[in-house]
């Protein structure tokens, strides 16, 4: 478990939606695959104008571009698709189109898709189509149940369009929902051609009584006026509120789109006005100081750092299958990337009266969140005083997050951020700072967050005995292709994507990949930013506090009808990960971090059969 409650979404990070697996699950997207290449080399579109509202004419330069996508399939490719899909090749690239969130996204005109919008309402209020509960809507949530999803009110069987989408089977998880909170990621959708396209797959309307269900909250439940949450993110447990969001996303972007930033809360997200905002820092000679959210950002300068979060018990799920431990099931990403921006910690400890005295006797860093459980009790950790008062150390108190204010769910308005270290230890709704001699007395600092030995059992268990985790271990996984994941042999080729990050500022300096269980290896190639990007500048030694996402693309095996792929990955002090779970199992299943593995099948193609 852990502090890292993070999320995350944006429109502005919309990232490639549109990018279809590389591992090409089904041969009937392999033609969105090579289209999605191609587009992306069209850098004309990425100002063009969108489907005119006959949609029997493209503007020029998608017409250039489709051209291009057409003639690079093969014949048989063409005539297989249009057999499958019938006349509707122009829903087919207009649904390419709709998937290129990252490429299109800023390219289209507003107005226009508000005027499709308003047909779309016009025609669900004067038809006279069945009403569906949201129970039934939810039970289509697969190709062969169907797949529905809801839009402002109605109801819409898309199962047709899924094998035309760009971004494969991405849009199955949308699939029984709605499709707002993923529309509002991929802004791109939201224009005329798309509206239209939805608007031919409409099979009823959604009744009013659940409509109005999504805003009922119950006064009296502590999590009541906890936000929104994006519907993507796989919740681990609902109050208090923890969420990861799909591998495949968390690699599509190199910075986490806030909504989809994995979200670890002990505690109800409480509401803070911003106005009335105090915080209070002591321990330091010049007795208590109050800042406010206005003196943050005017009293002292505006740094920015972009930093990775781990929660200590990411991929706690594969710990669970050598031997149950307690806490939250994580999968493989509770971790997540980002930029803050805020305030040293150092400067507002030299504003406070931090000195040469001060250093002689105190040795920790307090903190202690405005999230209260019934009895008062608030969150609480602490981090080493020499990391907090460290040029290099890039403490902050952020106040934004990827550009934008903090989000509710993680901080706003005020949260530490604590690059290097373990989620636990970035306190989020800060309210108050203690520079002490002891460590915080928090229970999350003295009896959670501690790792233990394989033999150590709940009745054997001294937690006093072990120090807090601070700095995390290397760290790396697969995004894709998942584990159980079937690929056609005609594919040829197999792409596995993944993450590594390493804790204390240590910076990943390979990652290997193999793709037969560990008996040969491949080196992966790393990348510090979003494709089509510059990438980040490399970090002064000891300051490399974000990910790097990593991908490789190898040929399948002639004779292999499964493949055990492994990554592993190693930093700058050659720190490697271990090969296995058991010698680093604990009971709190925290720093799990051996090889990943997952495992593909390969499908021979039919006519060789």
């Amino acid at each position: 478990m852990d502090r890292d409650r993070e999320e995350t979404l944006g429109a502005s990070t919309a990232s490639s939606a549109g990018r279809a697996s590389g591992h090409k699950q089904a041969t009937d997207t392999a033609e969105n695959i090579n289209a999605m290449l191609l587009l992306r080399r069209c850098h004309s579109l990425t100002g063009f104008g969108p489907l005119n509202t006959q949609r029997h004419q493209v503007a020029p330069a998608v017409r250039s571009c489709a051209v291009r996508l057409w003639s690079s399939s093969s014949s048989d490719d063409q005539r297989s698709y249009q057999g499958t899909h019938g006349p509707s090749w122009r829903h087919g690239l207009a649904g390419l189109l709709a998937g290129t969130g990252a490429v299109l996204a800023y390219g289209f005109h507003q107005h226009k898709a508000e005027r499709a919008e308003s047909r779309v309402q016009t025609i669900e209020k004067t038809s006279s189509l069945p009403v569906y509960s949201q129970e039934e809507v939810t039970k289509h949530r697969s190709l062969e149940d169907g797949v529905w999803v809801t839009y402002k009110g109605g109801v819409y069987d898309i199962t047709k369009f899924v094998a035309m989408h760009p971004g494969g089977d991405k849009i199955l998880l949308a699939a029984g929902g709605a499709l707002e909170p993923f529309w509002a990621l991929y802004a791109v959708h939201n224009q005329e051609h798309v509206l239209e396209i939805l608007s031919e797959y409409k099979v009823g309307e959604l009744s009013a009584e659940d409509q109005k269900k999504q805003q009922a909250l119950k006064s009296s439940d502590p999590y009541s006026s906890d936000p929104e949450r994006h519907p993507v993110l796989r919740i681990n447990n609902l109050k208090p509120f923890n969420a990861e969001p799909p591998p495949e996303i968390l690699s599509d972007s190199y910075i986490t789109p806030s909504a989809i930033f994995f979200k670890r809360n002990h505690l109800p997200v409480p509401q803070v006005d911003p106005a009335s905002y105090q915080l209070h820092v002591e321990g330091l000679p010049g007795g208590e100081l109050m800042l406010s959210l206005e003196d943050l950002k005017t009293r002292f300068p505006k740094h920015t750092i972009t930093a990775t979060l781990q929660c200590a018990g990411n991929r706690r799920s594969e710990m669970n299958k050598v031997k149950q431990v307690k806490g939250l099931n994580w999968g493989i990403a509770a971790i997540s990337n980002a930029t803050w921006s805020g305030a040293k910690l150092r400067d507002v400890l030299l504003a406070a009266g931090y000195g040469p005295d001060v250093a002689k006797w105190a040795r920790h860093v307090q903190f202690e969140g405005l999230d209260k459980d019934v009895t008062g009790t608030t969150y609480g950790a602490s981090i080493p005083l020499n990391k907090a008062v460290s040029e290099e150390g890039d403490v902050l108190l952020a106040y934004e997050m990827n550009g934008e204010e903090l989000p509710a769910d993680h901080g706003f308005p005020v949260r530490v951020v604590v690059p290097g270290t373990v989620g636990a230890r970035n306190v989020k709704w800060l309210g108050k700072i203690i520079v002490s001699a002891e460590e915080s007395s928090s229970h999350w600092q003295q009896n959670d967050y501690k790792g233990f030995s394989p033999g150590t059992d709940w009745d054997t268990v001294d937690f006093k005995s072990a120090p807090a985790i601070q700095e995390l271990p290397i760290q790396s996984a697969i995004t894709t292709p998942a584990d159980g994941v079937v690929v056609d042999r005609s594919a040829e080729e197999l792409t596995v994507k993944g993450y590594a990050w390493s804790g204390g500022g240590r910076e990943v300096v390979r990652v290997d990949v193999s793709l037969d269980g560990g008996k040969t290896w491949q080196v992966a190639q790393l990348r510090t930013s979003d494709k089509g990007r510059a990438p980040e500048p490399s970090p002064p030694p000891g300051r490399a506090w974000a990910w790097k996402l990593w991908e490789l693309t190898a040929p399948l095996p002639p004779e292999a009808q499964e493949l055990e792929i492994v990554c592993k990955a190693v930093d700058n002090s050659y720190n490697m990960q271990p090969d296995t779970v058991p010698p680093i199992w604990n009971l709190r299943g925290v720093l799990s971090n051996a090889w990943h593995r997952v495992k593909v099948k390969i499908r021979e193609d039919k006519d060789e059969e």
